[in-house]
């Protein structure tokens, strides 16, 4: 079991690379963002929108307040500003959320039927918040890929070489 110490500092982690990304992002055109470029959900829009969506379900799951969620891979907002905005939210609301979290709430096993494959799951609560941050990171990983199509007109994300919160 993680401590939710851990949680807190992921939380702002995330914060912080999501504001990178969107950093990024914000200084390529509406058509680069939507276009395919062989993603998984094809476009880096649309990868933001998965990535707003997955945080949404999962805290939602976890906090016994459930997201009325669309399809899966249905874009949340067509428009980046305002999936920024809700990105901006989200993060804000996890930061929030994860100061609430006490070693025993962690350690208690949590019942969940899955969006994909509606089959009900038991697994332990720390394991599943631990697999919504993990899946920012997989995610956004994807989309550092996809922004090194434009590496000579976007400022380097250099997370190295930064003050981490």
């Amino acid at each position: 079991m993680n401590h939710p110490d851990y949680y807190r500092t992921m939380a702002r982690y995330n914060q912080w690379m999501n504001g990178n990304i969107y950093a990024c992002c914000g200084q390529l055109s509406d058509g680069d963002l939507k276009a395919d470029r062989g993603a998984f959900f094809k476009s880096i829009h649309a990868t933001l929108n998965h990535l707003l969506y997955g945080d949404r379900v999962w805290m939602g799951r976890l906090s016994h307040q459930p997201y009325a969620y669309p399809n899966l891979g249905q874009d949340l907002y067509a428009d980046f500003d305002d999936l920024r905005q809700a990105r901006t939210e989200m993060d804000a609301a996890l930061i929030d959320w994860v100061a609430t979290f006490t070693p025993a709430w962690l350690a208690q096993p949590f019942e969940y039927t899955s969006n994909i494959d509606r089959q009900v799951r038991l697994l332990p609560t720390w394991l599943l918040v631990t697999h919504l941050f993990n899946h920012q990171t997989h995610h956004r990983g994807q989309i550092t890929t996809l922004l090194g199509d434009f590496r000579e007109r976007i400022y380097r994300l250099g997370w190295t070489n930064k003050n981490v919160p």
